[in-house]
C-alpha cells in the first residue's frame, strides 16, 4: 500500500489593520469584526474537515498562514486550526507550522502564545530598515519597531524568516546593501527580498498613472537585484528561489518548496487558491472572496470553494514548469513531457546558448541569469 499522497495546507487570513498601497491581495481592515472573525475561524475548521472527506488520505507536510496578517489572529484560533489539519491529514514526520506576522510591539507581544499554538516558523514583514521608506510603503511600525520584534521572535520561535521590499523610487544599490546587512544583523535564518511591483487597481498603481512618483527604471532595479544576490551570497545565504534565501537547505521554507515541487496545496480561507487532485485530475480551487460569504458557503455545502477547474494535462504542465523554473533544482522533464520540448528543440537550444536555461535528459533548470528573465524564458519553452 503506498504513503499518502503530501499536503500543504494555506490558511488565509485577511484581515489588516492599514492596507498598504502596494498591496492587491484579498484583506479588508480589522476594526470592529470581533465576531466575525470568530466565525471566520470556525468556518476554516469546518472547511478543512469537508475537504478531508473529499479529497481522502493526505499526508500533512506544512501549515502556512497567510493574509492579511495573521499576527492579528486569536492564537487560540490559529492552535485549533493546526490541529485540526493534523488530525484530518496525519504526518508522517515534522510539519512546519508558518505564520505571517508585522513587527508592531502589540503583535509582537503576541508571539509566545502563537508558538504555544503549535507556529514554529515566523515570517516577519519588516520590509524596509528606514523610517521613511516605511512611512512611503505604507507600513504601521517603524525601523525600532521592526528591530525589537525580530529580538522577539528569535526568543519565541526557532525559525525566522524576514521579508524585505527594494526598488523603491531613489533607492540606490549602495543604501540598499546597507540595509539588507542590517537586516541580516537581526539574526534570521530566511530572507525574502521582494523586488517592489507596482500593480493596477492598487494605491501605488493609482500614483504612479498620475505621476506622483516613478518606479526605478529597468537597469537600476537589475542593479538592486545584483546587489541582493551579492550581499545575500556573501552573508552565506543561498538564493535557492526567485525572491528566496536561506541560511543552508534546512532553512529552506518547506511550504512553498512543495507548491514549486508540484506537491497539492489546499487553500482554505476567503479567497484562498489551492491545487488538489480531485477525481485524478488537478484542479484549480478557489474560495469564496468575500468574507461572509465564505462563512455562508461552508455553513450550507460544507466547503468553501466556489470555483474547481480541472486542469489540461498541457495546462498542468505549462504550471509546473512556471513554478519549478523558479527554483536552482528546476524540474524534472518526465513531469512537463506534455509541453513535448527537449535538449534539441530550437528554442531550448536557443535559451541554452544565451546561459538562461540548463538541461539534460532527465531535468530543465534556469540558470541564476535566466531567472532573472523568467518570464521570456517561460514563453519560449511554451511556444
Amino acid at each position: 500500500m503506498s504513503e499518502p499522497a503530501p499536503l500543504a495546507v494555506y490558511v488565509h487570513w485577511p484581515y489588516c489593520a492599514r492596507i498598504c498601497p502596494y498591496c492587491d491581495f484579498n484583506v479588508v481592515r480589522d476594526r470592529g469584526r470581533t465576531d466575525e472573525q470568530a466565525a471566520l475561524a470556525d468556518a476554516i475548521v469546518a472547511d478543512l474537515k469537508a475537504q478531508a472527506g473529499r479529497l481522502g488520505p493526505r499526508r500533512l507536510v506544512s501549515v502556512f498562514f497567510g493574509g492579511g496578517t495573521p499576527s492579528l489572529m486569536d492564537p487560540e484560533a490559529a492552535g485549533r486550526i493546526v490541529e485540526a489539519a493534523r488530525a484530518l491529514f496525519p504526518p508522517a514526520g515534522p510539519v512546519e507550522v508558518t505564520l505571517e506576522a508585522n513587527p508592531t510591539d502589540a503583535e509582537a507581544a503576541r508571539f509566545s502564545a502563537f508558538a504555544d499554538a503549535g507556529v514554529e516558523r515566523l515570517s516577519l514583514g519588516v520590509q524596509a530598515l528606514d523610517d521613511e521608506a516605511l512611512k512611503f510603503l505604507g507600513r504601521n511600525h517603524g525601523a525600532a519597531e521592526a528591530i525589537r520584534a525580530a529580538e522577539t521572535a528569535r526568543r519565541a520561535f526557532p525559525r525566522l524568516s524576514i521579508d524585505m521590499i527594494y526598488a523603491r523610487p531613489g533607492q540606490t544599490p549602495e543604501a540598499w546593501r546597507g540595509e539588507l546587512e542590517r537586516a541580516l544583523a537581526l539574526g534570521p535564518e530566511h530572507v525574502s527580498p521582494y523586488q517592489l511591483t507596482i500593480e493596477q487597481g492598487t494605491a501605488f498603481g493609482r500614483a504612479v498613472s498620475r505621476g506622483v512618483f516613478v518606479p526605478p527604471d529597468p537597469d537600476t532595479a537589475a542593479d538592486l537585484f545584483d546587489a541582493t544576490q551579492a550581499t545575500l551570497e556573501a552573508a552565506g545565504f543561498e538564493a535557492y528561489e526567485v525572491s528566496n534565501h536561506a541560511r543552508g537547505e534546512a532553512a529552506r521554507s518547506q511550504h512553498n518548496l512543495a507548491i514549486w515541487r508540484g506537491a497539492e496545496y489546499l487553500g482554505v480561507g476567503p479567497g484562498a487558491h489551492g491545487r488538489v487532485v480531485v477525481g485524478g485530475a488537478r484542479t484549480a480551487t478557489r474560495a469564496v472572496r468575500r468574507i461572509g460569504d465564505y462563512i455562508a458557503r461552508v455553513a450550507e455545502t460544507g466547503a468553501g470553494w466556489d470555483e474547481a477547474e480541472p486542469l489540461s494535462e498541457r495546462d498542468a504542465a505549462e504550471e509546473r514548469l512556471m513554478l519549478g523554473l523558479r527554483i536552482a533544482e528546476g524540474v524534472p522533464l518526465v513531469e512537463v513531457a506534455a509541453l513535448q520540448f527537449g535538449p534539441g528543440a530550437p528554442g531550448v537550444r536557443m535559451l541554452s546558448e544565451a546561459g538562461l536555461v540548463e538541461i539534460d535528459a532527465r531535468r530543465i533548470r534556469a540558470t541564476p541569469r535566466g531567472r532573472l528573465v523568467l518570464d521570456r524564458v517561460l514563453a519560449e519553452l511554451i511556444a
